[in-house]
């Protein structure tokens, strides 16, 4: 299904018939993720659940061996870059000699990551602006899609007690409401999956008490999405006195969740709050269990924190997060270089489950972007989904209505880029000024990221 055509139609429709368009676009998107298979991978997931140390560690051996060995010999880049020693390094199974990948590679031409002998129906392809702003495209097979969710289900819902077939919340970067000035509703609702699609554009004291009446009227269970809309969610919900209905959960992605935000939204919602750490390229995958510990999933991927020298970090030392994927071999991501920090923990998780644990990932909470009537934003370098012509982007707050976008652009970037950049952001933030302007480079930290987001407003403003 063309996304994009659905999009433009969608925003052409009124409130009503915007609801049954999310809904019969529900139908297919539900077959899509839990259609035939999915059961199948449930299983497997609950099945190695509590496999030892011994048996992780020759599980991902024969995966390993498989996938290096397709990928000296079936994917273009690989092939292409890799000398004869690290060839043969991975016909050998020996993952720690072969080099790192940057994200450079997989923006400039995804498709040479593609598996040659592979041609699956119907793949699907997924943008994402990154943490760090830079777009990639990544290529699933219907399999794989159907696999990521199964293992969402086991590893993360079910273990928050909850799961996809309850009725659930989501705060997502999808515009589900298109108009910035928008009187509400705020959310768009999927009764195939009784899904509510919130809009993270559109969060803001006045507006917060029609976010937890969607909660009240849809019987909504749990809630999962962004973190940090679900914090700045629970704040006015304290702050209004607001009833909560009764939930059992919430797991968050996308930022790190800090003690402060747990404890705010666990008073606010009157459940736990479970955090998940993925990536869209699902090169790696990390939940909560029900004791507090955020495990690694062995199965999904294997995960090397690293120091600058490429040497391995003990437990408690923070390091470069590198993954490298196994539930997706047709386009197979090898040493990704993620762009996170992150830390082993080095006590053992009370659950007995024998899968790696991390003590903290560091640095994916962003700055919140605010709007000239007080919405709170987060995740707001999306912008840059499915830009071409933008190699790499920052947007900068420098007041309630002024933003100063960043661009590295292609040779391609034109004034139809400018205006197109230019709309979005007025389309989640309404009247503010907006300056784009075109930059050699945007500078990094000393841990060599640049902020995609940076607001130097006043946070009593």
């Amino acid at each position: 299904m063309n996304m994009g055509r659905f999009d433009f139609l969608y925003k052409k429709l009124p409130v009503g018939l915007q609801n049954v368009a999310v809904s019969t676009f529900g139908i297919y998107w539900k077959w899509l993720r839990f259609g035939s298979g999915f059961s199948r991978f449930v299983s497997d997931y609950r099945g190695r659940e509590h496999l030892s140390k011994p048996e992780w560690a020759a599980w991902q051996n024969r995966q390993v061996q498989e996938l290096l060995g397709m990928a000296a010999t079936r994917v273009a880049f690989y092939r292409q870059t890799w000398d004869r020693r690290q060839i043969e390094a991975a016909l050998n199974g020996r993952l720690d000699d072969l080099p790192l990948l940057e994200k450079e590679p997989l923006r400039s031409d995804p498709k040479a990551f593609l598996r040659k002998n592979k041609y699956p129906w119907h793949p699907q392809v997924f943008h994402t602006s990154g943490s760090t702003g830079t777009p990639i495209a990544s290529y699933w097979t219907i399999d794989e899609l159907r696999n990521s969710l199964a293992l969402r289900e086991v590893r993360s819902a079910n273990w928050a007690g909850v799961s996809f077939k309850m009725p659930r919340a989501t705060f997502s970067g999808r515009i589900v409401e298109p108009d910035p000035n928008s009187k509400g509703p705020f959310y768009r609702y999927n009764a195939v999956e009784k899904q509510v699609y919130f809009s993270a554009f559109h969060l803001k004291p006045d507006t917060a008490p029609f976010y937890v009446k969607a909660l009240r009227n849809h019987n909504i269970q749990w809630l999962t999405g962004y973190a940090v809309s679900y914090y700045l969610l629970a704040k006015f919900i304290l702050d209004q006195k607001l009833k909560v209905p009764s939930l059992r959960a919430v797991v968050t992605t996308s930022e790190k969740v800090t003690p402060e935000m747990r404890t705010v939204m666990e008073e606010a919602y009157g459940c736990k709050v479970y955090e998940e750490y993925s990536t869209v390229e699902n090169a790696v995958f990390a939940s909560e269990c029900e004791c507090g510990k955020l495990h690694v999933s062995p199965d999904a991927g294997i995960v090397e924190i690293l120091r600058p020298d490429g040497q391995l970090c003990e437990p408690d030392e923070i390091g470069e997060v590198v993954a490298t994927c196994l539930m997706r071999t047709y386009q197979p991501f090898i040493r990704f270089r993620l762009g996170d920090l992150a830390m082993w923990d080095a006590e053992p998780c009370k659950c007995g489950r024998a899968m790696p644990v991390l003590k903290e990932v560091i640095g994916r909470v962003e700055d919140v972007v605010i709007g000239p009537d007080g919405r709170q934003m987060v995740r707001f370098h999306g912008i840059f989904v499915n830009q071409p012509h933008i190699q790499e982007g920052q947007i900068i707050q420098e007041a309630l209505d002024f933003i100063r976008v960043k661009v590295v652009p292609t040779a391609d970037f034109g004034p139809k880029d400018v205006a197109d950049v230019e709309t979005r952001i007025k389309q989640r933030l309404g009247n503010v000024q907006v300056i784009v302007e075109k930059v050699n480079e945007i500078p990094r930290t000393k841990a060599g990221k640049f902020k995609a987001v940076i607001s130097v407003l006043d946070r009593n403003v």
